[in-house]
């Protein structure tokens, strides 16, 4: 089974980022694989990316004339590619060497429509001590609540996410407006797609923990501030997505459930036997962020109504 890895990139500054990312592909155990390479709307980029990689017989490389973002990229990406699977990684991610050896051999195990892998933390910067495992999610990794053996979900990460490519392509892709491009910060564009193909098919996402990709999280990505507006925007955006479909958000309900009953209780509970600053700060932390999460949809409902 030929499997196509669509790597879109943006920014010179992400270079070496990139050039890791690449590697990582070029160097799974998995052999009949070719990499694609979509360079979005900068010309010094794709000088760059030709140099190195364009001579390549395993890799293709397109650059956009102008920036058109990560969703249009990715479909782009897929369309270009000659692969039965394509598997979607970011250029702030690196590839475990088995990882495209393990989607494939989930494919085979589930005769799957979708694979997808586990995100693991690259802290860049250290791992931020305030920041509770529940709200991982927010800086691109696997969160505590998700599950740890292989099975159907609803979604991955995209940046560890695949598909066979006649059903990608039959579905549409990602949504063009959501994703990431310059300001714009509308998340959940894997969601929507595999909330399609779930419609489609009945089936969901093949979930295998096996399968991983590291995820570099830098400085930035780790302040307070920063981590409120990501929540905000992913409250926002659940609300856009079901104004588009409209779709449940069963998962996120039961999420919430399961911070409010069983993660809140329990850290609160270890305070009480072994009280220390990080426990405490890591429970106010997590209320904070369930709050900006829950304002962003409120928000949203505003928005949606004006």
């Amino acid at each position: 089974m030929r499997v196509s890895v669509i790597l879109c990139t943006y920014s010179p500054e992400m270079y070496d980022h990139f050039c890791e990312a690449a590697e990582s592909v070029l160097c799974q155990t998995y052999e009949d694989l070719e990499l694609v390479v979509i360079v979005d709307g900068d010309a010094t980029l794709c000088e760059m990316v030709e140099a190195d990689y364009g001579r390549r017989d395993d890799v293709l490389v397109h650059c956009n004339q102008e920036n058109r973002g990560l969703s249009f990229g990715r479909n782009t990406g897929a369309e270009m590619a000659s692969g039965e699977v394509v598997a979607f990684l970011d250029d702030d991610a690196v590839a475990d060497d088995r990882w495209v050896e393990e989607l494939i051999a989930a494919y085979e195990r589930h005769d799957a429509d979708a694979v997808g892998g586990r995100m693991a933390p690259g802290w860049i910067a250290g791992q931020p001590k305030f920041l509770p495992e529940e709200f991982y999610f927010l800086v691109g990794v696997t969160h505590r609540g998700f599950p740890t053996t292989e099975q159907e979900v609803r979604n991955t990460f995209s940046s560890n996410l695949s598909f066979r490519r006649d059903v990608f392509l039959e579905l549409g892709g990602f949504r063009e407006h959501m994703g990431k491009r310059g300001s714009n910060d509308l998340q959940g564009g894997e969601t929507e797609l595999c909330l399609r193909l779930r419609e489609t098919t009945d089936i969901g996402v093949i979930y295998t923990p096996e399968a991983v990709v590291t995820h570099k999280v830098f400085d930035h990505r780790t302040k307070l501030g920063w981590l409120m507006r990501r929540a905000f925007w992913q409250g926002y955006s659940k609300r856009m997505m079901q104004s588009d479909l409209p779709v449940p958000i069963d998962r996120e309900w039961g999420f919430l459930g399961h911070l409010l009953k069983t993660f809140i209780p329990r850290r609160m509970w270890g305070l009480l036997r072994r009280p220390s600053v990080t426990a405490v700060t890591q429970l106010t932390t997590l209320g904070m962020l369930v709050l900006a999460v829950g304002v962003g949809y409120l928000y949203g409902i505003a928005d949606d109504l004006t």
